[in-house]
């Protein structure tokens, strides 16, 4: 069944969040810019279904004759990427690094081949199916940036301007931020991965990396003086949101060092990390098992293994944590 629904806040200024109906895997938020001269996206959902929905709702706040030209992609993962395939028209804008990412992930149809086609009988298969099986990419077509770029962006609509940011490798290999000044706003993509205790969110899941540097980003964020983060995934931040944020990052990466310099494996680390509970409100505790697998690639030189292998220890993990009746 399909996933469906989705929250649209109206930020000020012609610039407004898409925010999915759920916390979860792939449900990432989104960003819609309008001016009389032209509208843009920041990001977009992960499969046609969702991104039709968000297409719909962004029409609908389109002056006459405005079309959306443009996507900006804070990160190359399909949950923020490959939804741009229902604006086939539109300027794709990623940073050079962002290709990295694009040949690590599969593409739209072989994770579709893959979630469909998996043992459910299996942790990996049950995994799968329970947190992917509800999106639809059997007839998505990879997408590709059509613009590429490194260092600081700057771009107009309008009478708005979009401040484009790189970011050395943190969430991924290639991500980058967006700064609204008019509207005192940044869309930080996945390097935060937001939560409150109204609305509380999921561990984030870092793929590249050092957490020294998702920290970093997050100051970036800060020293724009923005007043509202959109992140990610879940709900939007003020700027001590992202504090409070840093602070978890912070005790991840202590706890990563300090269990690998006792010797104790990646995903042994990432099991007792969860055990812990220090933050039992997060979803998707399984995803430290992706994070401190990145953090101790860079302490100890490690090759990064297949998206495939890293989401089999992943499941290997959940399975584990549900039968021992762990963090949810």
């Amino acid at each position: 069944m399909s996933i469906t629904g989705g929250d649209v806040v109206d930020l000020g200024r012609g610039l407004y969040a898409w925010m999915p109906p759920k916390r979860g895997w792939g449900l990432a938020n989104c960003g819609l810019l309008v001016s009389p001269r032209g509208a843009l996206w920041i990001d977009t959902p992960y499969d046609p279904v969702l991104a039709g929905q968000f297409l719909v709702e962004s029409q609908k706040r389109l002056p006459d004759g405005v079309d959306i030209g443009r996507v900006i992609v804070t990160h190359a993962n399909g949950d923020h990427f490959w939804g741009a395939g229902v604006l086939p028209d539109a300027e794709i804008i990623a940073t050079r690094e962002a290709r990295e990412h694009i040949h690590y992930d599969p593409t739209p149809q072989q994770q579709h081949a893959l979630v469909a086609g998996s043992d459910p009988s299996t942790p990996l298969g049950s995994y799968l199916a329970r947190h992917f099986g509800g999106f639809d990419w059997s007839a998505t077509e990879a997408v590709r940036p059509t613009t590429y770029f490194t260092g600081e962006l700057e771009l107009t609509l309008g009478d708005y301007a979009v401040q484009v940011s790189s970011l050395p490798p943190a969430h991924t290999a290639g991500d980058l931020m967006v700064y609204l000044p008019a509207q005192r706003t940044v869309f930080s993509g996945d390097v935060i991965f937001s939560s409150t205790s109204r609305q509380p969110g999921d561990h984030p899941v870092h793929w590249s990396g050092p957490l020294d540097n998702v920290i970093d980003a997050c100051e970036r964020v800060l020293a724009t003086g923005a007043e509202v983060i959109v992140p990610g995934h879940g709900p939007v931040l003020d700027p001590a949101g992202v504090r409070e944020h840093m602070a978890y990052l912070a005790y991840v990466r202590e706890r990563a060092h300090s269990l690998h310099a006792a010797g104790v494996p990646a995903v042994e680390a990432a099991r007792r990390v969860i055990g812990e509970g220090r933050y039992p409100a997060l979803g998707l505790p399984e995803r430290l098992v992706v994070t401190i697998g990145s953090e101790y690639r860079h302490l100890d030189g490690s090759e990064l293994p297949g998206v495939l292998q890293v989401m089999a220890d992943v499941a290997a993990v959940a399975h584990d944590v549900a039968c021992t009746g762990g963090p949810a």
